[in-house]
Formats: C-alpha cells, sequence, structure tokens
C-alpha cells in the first residue's frame, strides 16, 4: 500500500485547486482530486520515478505529473517514508517564487 503525507502547505494548495474548480463543476473538482491522490500513491510506490526540476528550485525534490490534469504537479521528497507531499501546484503559478529555499 502506497504511504504518504501532506505538509499543511500540500493541503491547503490541494483545498485551493479543489474550491478554484468546485466554483464551475464540483464533479471535475473531485475528480482532480482524487487524481492527485492516486498521483501521490503512485509517486509513494516509485519515488525516484519523478522529475528533477533544476530549474525551477535547487531542494532536493522530484515532480510527479498528474494524470490527466497535464498542468498540475505534486513536488515531493523522494528520501521521505512516507513519503512527504511537500506542495500540489497548478502549473500556472509561479513556481520557482513558492519553491524558493
Amino acid at each position: 500500500m502506497s504511504e504518504y503525507q501532506f505538509t499543511p502547505e500540500a493541503t491547503n494548495d490541494l483545498f485551493e485547486l479543489w474550491s478554484y474548480i468546485a466554483a464551475d463543476n464540483i464533479d471535475a473538482a473531485n475528480r482532480v482530486e482524487e487524481a492527485v491522490y492516486a498521483a501521490c500513491g503512485l509517486a509513494a510506490d516509485r519515488p525516484l520515478s519523478g522529475q528533477v526540476r533544476e530549474d525551477l528550485t535547487a531542494l532536493p525534490v522530484r515532480f510527479w505529473l498528474v494524470q490527466p490534469y497535464r498542468n498540475c504537479w505534486v513536488v515531493y521528497d523522494p528520501k521521505t517514508k512516507p513519503l512527504r507531499v511537500i506542495r500540489v501546484l497548478h502549473s500556472a503559478r509561479n513556481t520557482i517564487r513558492i519553491l524558493k529555499a
């Protein structure tokens, strides 16, 4: 079974993302939320499979693209057990500023 934990920031990110989408379509918001949880489970199973994005941060984190929502990323620390999900970010957000070390 996949194990992961959200930081408070990741929890807030997911709530904000869900709320934004739910303002137009609650079913769509629920689908995105489920996809984020699925992505977290996959990342927990294979933590080194995520992408290193040195162009976005110097932090030792990896990025997992949420499928099929290719504009949403799970940012996590691959060395933690359970896997620590640091942020859940939409590509429209200023990722460099958010993850500034």
